[in-house]
């Protein structure tokens, strides 16, 4: 089955680090970049984060310095480190099949998402 499923969401205070995983199956990972992006309350999907099968990420520059993707080919995972969280970074974060460009496109797989909530 194709697929891709998030994990590691929570609730934390302002300043404190969570890290999200994103578990690929059913397809040959190795060949695609993976994006997260994510959704706040009352707003459209945003892009934050992707990275290339050699493991370079790219993000957008609220979170530069602050989140780090990485990415395990041989077990098709890729791991979102966010660090100093603050309470704009409160949405449900999304693992997308593709990069940037893909996610613009519009047309993309992506997981059920996890719950990142940071409180002031």
């Amino acid at each position: 089955q194709v697929q891709l499923v998030e994990s590691g969401g929570g609730m934390v205070h302002a300043g404190e680090s969570l890290r999200l995983s994103c578990q690929a199956s059913g397809f040959s990972f190795i060949n695609w970049y993976i994006s997260w992006v994510r959704q706040a309350p009352g707003k459209g999907l945003e892009w934050v984060s992707d990275i290339d099968n050699t493991g370079t990420g790219t993000y957008i520059d609220s979170v530069k310095d602050r989140f780090t993707l990485s990415r395990d080919n041989a077990n098709g995972r890729v791991v979102l480190q966010m660090n100093n969280l603050q309470p704009e970074d409160t949405a449900r974060y999304y693992c997308v099949r593709g990069g940037r460009n893909t996610f613009l496109q519009g047309t993309y797989l992506r997981g059920q998402g996890t719950q990142v909530t940071v409180s002031s």
